[in-house]
């Protein structure tokens, strides 16, 4: 069965096409961040009408690749939510339009189970069951995973995500967008123990997590900075850089390993954007590897929001038998705000 798959949740337009069988066929994938730089951070209105203009020649692309016609496609997969309602609207009226014009089913799928599964794209494959540390955008979730759509929370962010720290501190910093890369690039430069950082509720006994307190000592050392200082102000800056993709770090890893303590399992995986942190995966392939365990991320090109990853859940949860392909209504909604948990 061949899948056709959407993502525009926020400032990626991806397009893929995946086989229940065979896996990913193809996949391109544009990226709005050059557009959104000027503004410091996504512009809704903005992102919504580039997508509108992106989504069919990629559409074309990625058919192109496969050798590929529309009247091979078997269903249409589309992100549902969570994320900006406008630009979610133009990813499924697309996906809907299509799949009505085809006479094929349509496939609504969570943003998040798409993280969540990406990892399964990777060589070599996680087996079920495997905890997740979930690090995607304004989301920071910690799930035992038992299979396709067998999902139980463990733990998640009280305020402030871990995507959002990075973002947020960059801000503080001067950096440019989007942060969290900016952040870890000068980070690379700086020592990460000159400044003494929190580590939010890194002994609070349970695996939530909380990143407020962390932005607001970043806030309060880059003041007492002498903006003015020339060099040693690039140094000092470059030096909280490091200190704070380190606390995040610390923090991210500490609990999930106490989660794979918890549940005693011994597969840890990593999806969302936050995964791609060289310094996260270095940190969690050490302690894994000496606790006689695997660690397992999804290939860095997958690890931003994709339409492959969308397609592969779909095609997924068809394997698993949770879509039923004989609905005929094309009638959709979308959803800014979804619980995984409620899928």
């Amino acid at each position: 069965m061949i899948i056709l798959g959407y993502e525009s949740s926020c400032d990626e337009t991806g397009v893929a096409l995946v086989c229940t069988e065979r896996g990913l066929l193809s996949h391109a994938l544009h990226s709005q961040v050059k557009m959104h730089q000027e503004y410091g951070g996504v512009v809704p209105e903005l992102a919504s009408r580039d997508h509108i203009q992106r989504v069919l020649p990629l559409t074309a692309e990625t058919l192109a690749a496969a050798g590929m016609q529309l009247a091979d496609v078997d269903a249409v997969a589309y992100t549902a939510g969570p994320g900006l309602a406008g630009a979610l609207l133009v990813g499924a009226s697309v996906a809907q339009s299509i799949a009505w014009s085809l006479g094929r089913p349509a496939i609504p799928v969570h943003h998040l189970e798409g993280h969540l599964l990406s990892p399964l794209l990777a060589n070599p494959t996680p087996a079920f069951p495997f905890v997740a540390l979930l690090v995607s955008g304004g989301h920071t979730q910690l799930m035992r995973v038992d299979g396709v759509g067998r999902y139980a929370l463990l733990g998640e962010t009280l305020d402030d995500a871990a995507g959002e720290a990075f973002d947020k501190s960059a801000k503080l910093m001067g950096l440019g967008y989007p942060g969290g890369p900016a952040l870890s690039k000068l980070a690379e430069q700086g020592d990460p123990t000159v400044y003494d950082l929190p580590r939010p509720m890194l002994h609070s006994g349970d695996l939530d997590f909380s990143f407020s307190g962390l932005k607001t000592a970043v806030l309060t050392r880059m003041k007492s900075f002498d903006v003015n200082g020339g060099a040693a102000f690039e140094t000092a800056k470059a030096n909280l850089a490091a200190a704070t993709e380190a606390a995040i770090v610390d923090v991210l890893a500490a609990k999930s390993l106490k989660a794979m303590k918890q549940t005693g399992l011994k597969r840890l995986v990593v999806a969302g954007g936050v995964g791609a942190n060289r310094h996260l995966r270095q940190h969690l392939e050490t302690e894994m590897a000496r606790r006689g365990g695997e660690v397992f991320f999804p290939p860095l090109s997958l690890c931003t929001d994709n339409g492959a990853m969308i397609a592969f859940a779909a095609a997924q949860r068809v394997n698993a038998g949770l879509v039923d392909l004989s609905t005929s209504s094309h009638a959709f909604t979308v959803r800014p705000r979804w619980g995984l948990h409620d899928i």
